[in-house]
């Protein structure tokens, strides 16, 4: 017995030392070659495809120097930011993993008036005031004579941390800019105040839009204007962001750009919101908020219509109402991945899309031409009134579901046809006819080229795709949806490097509660139909009354109710209360619904980790137990 014992306590410390040997060689492995990881569904802390490829294209070494203060003065601030610094530590040797001798990392402490500082100064560094000290927090990207900075890592922007670091590389690797044109009626490229309101502290313009600050940094944006007769030889893709009353020589010079092999993005728009608030209120005129290409599309095969806009029940979206509550918006769309081109590179890894009354593309492209949809709406979607919806009444009545996937945005590749046989339209301030005919043109594509097709131009707006946020860092800004990444990845495709677009979109990811989205929509439908039945039995009471009316023979009585008109009038109000409580009671059956749904959802989440966990210890010491009975 005092054997077995014996024998029992040294097998249990000679397991014991295992463990902690296998302990240690783990340690000692991780630490040469750390290993992370990544629950998250989308992989967002790991790296993308887009990233591998730009690392391996890599056949020269470049440098990249990474500066953070290690400061002994512990704030709830710089606690913080190092916490951070640790988070694109690890990110960093997971770059070196991949592109070995080609990445050299350096990491830096720059202190005050230290070598590393200086350093850090020359870099193009910004540090950022944490109470009584500078910190540093920035990467420097150096190849040869080429060197991107990134001044402060935003740990808002740590979902773009990613795309930021492989930009910069991608940047000093291939640094010559290809040149991006941009056409449009809104103040994209920002306007500069009026001096004179300047000096008394007003009128100090407005800023470029944070898609072409973005679009800065990765190619030379020029812009173009409305009424332009030629586009520049040096453009690679012209970017047109609704072009609202652009001529026909613009036009014209659009459709030789594309015939000639330029890369067209064209961002139309039935009802610009945008476009709506510039109005001048006092000239009495609501109209001209619709832009579109009309010669060319047309040519194209395509049709878009700028009086309607889309409504759909499934990918509506919730605004504020006057009383701060929220209200449907079937005009405004937030498309999920039900709407969005899974299978192309540029959207497939988008999260969601927001188009504030958005347009259709209907038809067929001609002969010679393939259509992609990249954007969709789903089958209970609808065309409605533009201008309806622009002025925020509702556009429920009467609605019926068409069935069709509307098209927002198509990509169009092949060989284009001219939109303008006969050559150039007259110019007809000019009074030269003969200069017309004279003048060469291209009637048809050289080669293959790409245009893509937009049905909305406010998606890119600041207001609809930015959140901005004050904080003790300065103005914090964050996406609210992927609608920069799209566009950007339509630029990358057709101007870049196209390893970039997996690692941007990625960033933007949005789940949203779909199934209860589905939910509202079916209750929206139901409550819908009783509104209708309602208004139907409205005009029918009206109909009556008026035939009522017309049988009287006595002028003097017709002021004054018959009978059968009290009849009537008592009947509709009857059936008015009942349908009243009907579709009160139908409300508040869809708000039970949806509160039991996030209840259980809520609850799995919270119950599910641990009654996993449970489970699992349950089986584990199920089985052992019955390979002890076996024994």
């Amino acid at each position: 017995m005092q054997k077995k014992s014996l024998e029992t306590i040294l097998y249990s410390s000679a397991g014991i030392v295992v463990l902690l040997a296998l302990v240690v060689a783990v340690n000692v492995l991780t630490g040469v070659k750390p290993v992370r990881v990544d629950l998250t569904q989308e992989k967002a802390y790991t790296l993308s495809d887009g990233t591998r490829a730009v690392l391996r294209k890599l056949d020269t070494p470049v440098k990249l120097r990474f500066y953070c203060t290690q400061s002994e003065n512990a704030t709830a601030d710089s606690v913080y930011l190092r916490n951070y610094a640790r988070q694109v530590e690890d990110l960093l040797q997971e770059y070196q993993q991949v592109a070995g001798k080609n990445l050299i990392v350096e990491k830096y402490d720059p202190q005050p008036d230290s070598d590393a500082e200086s350093s850090a100064q020359l870099d193009g560094l910004e540090p950022l005031p944490v109470g009584d000290e500078k910190f540093y927090l920035g990467i420097s990207v150096s190849l040869a004579d080429q060197n991107v900075a990134l001044p402060y890592l935003d740990p808002s922007r740590d979902r773009q941390l990613e795309y930021d670091i492989t930009r910069a590389i991608a940047r000093v690797f291939a640094p010559e800019k290809p040149v991006v044109g941009v056409m449009s009626a809104l103040p994209v490229m920002g306007e500069m105040g009026n001096p004179m309101m300047m000096q008394m502290g007003q009128g100090g313009g407005t800023p470029a839009w944070t898609l072409i600050d973005q679009l800065r940094q990765d190619y030379t944006v020029k812009r173009v204007e409305l009424t332009a007769d030629k586009i520049d030889d040096d453009i690679k893709v012209l970017l047109v962001i609704h072009p609202k009353d652009i001529t026909d020589a613009a036009q014209f010079a659009i459709d030789q750009f594309v015939l000639r092999g330029g890369k067209l993005i064209a961002f139309l728009d039935p009802q610009s919101a945008l476009s709506s608030r510039q109005q001048n209120p006092m000239s009495g005129e609501m109209a001209g908020a619709s832009s579109s290409l009309d010669k060319l599309v047309k040519a194209w095969g395509l049709q878009f219509d700028t009086a309607k806009v889309v409504a759909d029940l499934n990918f509506q979206m919730q605004l504020r109402g006057r009383d701060g509550q929220p209200v449907a918006a079937p005009t405004w769309l937030g498309l999920t991945a039900e709407g969005i081109n899974t299978n192309d590179v540029v959207t497939s890894s988008l999260g969601s899309i927001w188009l504030p009354m958005c347009g259709a593309f209907t038809g067929e492209p001609v002969n010679g031409l393939k259509e992609t949809v990249l954007l969709n709406s789903s089958k209970d979607s609808a065309l409605v009134d533009a201008m309806t919806a622009s002025m925020g009444a509702s556009v429920m009545n009467g609605f019926k579901a068409s069935g069709v996937n509307y098209k927002l945005a198509v990509r169009l590749q092949g060989k284009f046809p001219t939109a303008f046989p006969a050559g150039k339209p007259e110019d007809k301030s000019s009074g030269d006819t003969n200069a017309v005919a004279k003048a060469d043109y291209l009637k048809e594509s050289k080669g293959e080229t790409t245009v893509v097709l937009v049905g909305d131009s406010d998606l890119l707006a600041d207001d609809f795709s930015l959140r901005k946020q004050e904080s003790p860092f300065g103005p914090m800004i964050s996406e609210l949806n992927a609608n920069l990444s799209f566009a950007q990845n339509l630029v990358e495709q057709m101007a870049g490097d196209s390893s970039l677009i997996g690692v941007r979109s990625r960033a933007t990811l949005n789940r949203p509660f779909t199934l209860i989205k589905k939910l509202e929509a079916e209750a929206e439908a139901r409550g819908q139909a009783k509104i209708d039945e309602l208004q139907q039995s409205m005009q029918e009471t009206q109909q009556r009354l008026a035939e009522l009316q017309q049988q009287k023979q006595d002028k003097d009585q017709r002021f004054i109710l018959s009978p059968e008109q009290k009849t009537e009038l008592e009947n509709f109000r009857k059936k008015q209360a009942e349908t009243g409580k009907e579709l009160t009671q139908a409300r508040k059956d869809l708000r039970k619904e949806v509160v039991s749904l996030e209840n259980r959802l809520t609850w799995l989440n919270i119950l599910g980790m641990p009654a996993g966990v449970a489970l699992a210890g349950i089986s584990i010491a199920v089985i052992k137990r019955k390979k002890t009975s076996a024994k």
